[in-house]
């Protein structure tokens, strides 16, 4: 069980209620090693435009990404009544999948505080507010609702500085806007009376706002009328809510039951309406965004939206559009954005992005059936100031570059440039650094290449473009073929360098699933790769397989003793067509639960976590990495990475046999799925 509190439910939806004192339990304190030790733990929430990120001392901050890494405030968002402020250690705390809820009470009164994220693309959020008089007496009082600026934009690896109020309101539902952030609300309480308030706070465009200063709201106002455009309701917000979360239900993992709607919830509510792009973003967020200010890699958005594909496929549009106009019309993805969405090209140079976009456009047409969509124009970076083209020209050019510019190497290999998914594969090659970007070569790309490639040809002949689809159809064939080359007796190798083998004396974990999913493997081969693995690099980890093997400690990413949700998600993926009840087990592994029970006093891995843990046998087990001599650090903000939630999600689907032009999938075992666009089992 949690340190920090249990799981239950509030307004028919998973929510987890937060008991720990942190002000008096030591376990609360934590080391974001970049920053002070602090007792402050958040969960990120949101629609598909703002971001609510609560705490646990009853706090509500918002951010947005519509134009860029903003902090609209930061320790904002009190309540105070006769006394009562909902800002305290100790208060009652429940964080549900768009909401947050704070009780406080003395022998007088009790207040309730719930903010939520309406539904749809609102920037800004509902406040809820009941009071209820306690005394067999009226009672006369004021109601205070504050607010506290505090723009912050986020610079580039340095983290937020002061930035302009972009315009923030609060406003009294039926009442009074102020552009303060505070407004009183007298109170006149019969005995054991109550009274509900409604308010909203953020960027509210829908009419001019009274003089600046605090408004006071009459004691008749505030439930009643709604007021201009305030958008769905609290109680309307709930019911769509209630009805767009998946449901599932697994004997194989009592978990999936609350945590695939909790997954889902927490990932579309990190969408963003692109402001400057298009369509909707869906940044991996935690360190990256929150404290290092970059939307990065260009393949994390395009995996995040692949379980999106059977939940809300329109979201999962609307991201491949928004990372394709991250490009250039040669179909060149850069790296990453950075904090002002300009292209950000300094550091890493992947040779796997493409493929990601083939990818999940691929899984969307198989799901969809929606060809329309890929004659729609999608523009190109306004950096190159090109012409919007089809999103299926920008898919072909994506191909083409893959084909043409990455290329590949001396034994057919796909050329690695500076990273493929592994940011920091070649230290690790023994090749010079500089000789391994221009000829080294990633026998993981062309793993992933081989299973990509002919789903992308299916998409081009339904496209009408047989020659595309000819000629990715034979690469993948023959990019198989060489991996299966890769065997050398215990596993399959990693990479190439000019007279370096990297992979042969260790296992590295990212390329053996797509060595099976791809083929290279018969099904014998890949039963005892399974079971190698689960010898080696799953051993005596209770969150997932290590990405290498032998494990070591230490904290850095690339590290020996890091799990990774996206590399665990292959390997699920991998066993559950040859080894399913070992798919169950590692899937049961990446779940939230399993994380609170193997290590209850760490925040990461409660609601949400990073992209990777650190084992067993390392100095911060549970925790995550960091890179602190180069100020870079995953455990500086280490919740709210969306590898934490849309990898467990897709790892389920591929458990229930849903994969992309494949024959309707049976799940086994009485397994279950529905939402809104498909539904899977009994």
């Amino acid at each position: 069980m949690s340190a920090f509190g249990q799981w239950t439910t509030a307004h028919g939806l998973p929510a987890f209620a937060y008991t720990m004192d942190q002000e008096r339990d030591p376990r609360a304190e934590w080391d974001p090693v970049l920053d002070p030790p602090t007792r402050r733990h958040v969960v990120h929430l949101g629609n598909r435009r703002i971001t609510l990120v609560a705490d646990n001392y009853g706090r509500t901050d918002l951010f947005d990404e519509h134009t860029g890494l903003l902090w609209l405030t930061r320790g904002a968002g009190v309540t105070q009544v006769g006394g009562l402020s909902t800002d305290v250690s100790g208060s009652e705390r429940v964080f549900g999948p768009t909401f947050a809820t704070t009780r406080v009470a003395d022998d007088r009164l009790a207040l309730e505080r719930t903010v939520l994220c309406p539904e749809g693309e609102q920037p800004w959020v509902l406040i809820r507010l009941r009071v209820r008089n306690l005394l067999g007496e009226p009672v006369r009082l004021t109601l205070t609702e504050a607010w506290t600026a505090r723009p912050a934009r986020i610079r580039l690896i340095t983290g937020a500085e002061p930035s302009e109020d972009p315009g923030l309101e609060l406003e009294l539902l039926g009442g009074p806007r102020t552009t303060t952030g505070r407004l009183a609300v007298p109170l006149e309480l019969e005995a054991h009376g109550e009274r509900l308030i409604e308010l909203r706070y953020g960027l509210l465009d829908d009419g001019p706002a009274p003089p600046d200063d605090d408004a006071t709201a009459s004691s008749e106002g505030g439930t009643a009328a709604r007021g201009r455009d305030a958008g769905p309701s609290f109680e309307e917000s709930l019911a769509a809510l209630r009805d767009r979360l998946p449901r599932a239900c697994a004997p194989q993992a009592p978990e999936a039951e609350r945590e695939i709607p909790w997954h889902a919830a927490l990932l579309t509510g990190a969408a963003c309406a692109d402001g400057v792009l298009g369509g909707h973003t869906l940044d991996q967020g935690s360190c990256y965004s929150f404290r290092h200010g970059f939307n990065g890699a260009a393949r994390d958005p395009l995996q995040h939206a692949l379980p999106l594909v059977y939940i809300e496929p329109d979201l999962a549009l609307s991201v491949l559009r928004n990372t394709c106009a991250w490009g250039s019309p040669d179909g060149d993805l850069p790296y990453a954005l950075g904090p002002d969405k300009q292209p950000w090209t300094d550091v890493f140079r992947p040779s796997d992005q493409n493929l990601w976009a083939l990818w999940l456009a691929a899984e969307y047409l198989s799901a969809t059936g929606d060809r329309a969509a890929f004659d729609a124009a999608v523009p190109y970076h306004p950096v190159h100031q090109a012409a919007p083209v089809p999103l299926g020209e920008h898919l072909r050019r994506q191909f083409r570059f893959f084909v043409d510019e990455v290329g590949r190497g001396e034994h057919g290999h796909v050329r690695i440039l500076n990273a493929d998914w592994n940011d920091m594969a070649i230290n690790e090659s023994g090749v010079d650094h500089e000789v391994m970007i221009a000829q080294g070569e990633s026998v993981l790309n062309s793993a992933m290449a081989a299973w990509v490639l002919p789903r992308y040809a299916v998409l081009a002949e339904r496209l009408g473009d047989h020659a595309t689809a000819a000629e990715a159809r034979a690469l993948g064939e023959e990019l198989r073929g060489l991996v299966a080359g890769e065997w050398n007796g215990r596993w399959f190798r990693r990479a190439y360098g000019p007279g370096a083998v990297v992979g042969d004396s260790d296992l590295w974990l990212e390329v053996q699933p797509w060595a099976i999913l791809c083929g290279a493997a018969p099904p014998e081969r890949a039963v005892e790769l399974l079971r190698t693995i689960e010898r080696t690099a799953a051993a005596g980890s209770p969150l997932g397989a290590r990405l290498r093997w032998p494990a070591g400690g230490g904290h850095d990413p690339n590290g020996a003793g890091t799990i990774w949700y996206a590399i665990n998600m292959t390997l699920i993926w991998a066993a559950a067509e040859h080894v399913p009840e070992l798919g169950w087990r590692w899937w049961r592994q990446m779940t939230l639960a399993a994380h609170a029970a193997a290590y209850p006093d760490v925040w990461e891995g409660t609601l949400s976590g990073p992209d990777a843990y650190l084992a067993p046998e390392t100095d911060r087990p549970g925790r995550t990495w960091d890179l602190a001599d180069v100020g870079v650090a995953m455990q500086a903000y280490p919740v709210a990475n969306l590898h934490s939630h849309s990898q467990p999600l897709l790892a389920y689907l591929r458990l229930l046999g849903v994969e992309p032009f494949r024959t309707a999938p049976e799940a086994g075992g009485g397994a279950r799925f529905a939402s809104r666009v498909l539904k899977v089992g009994p």
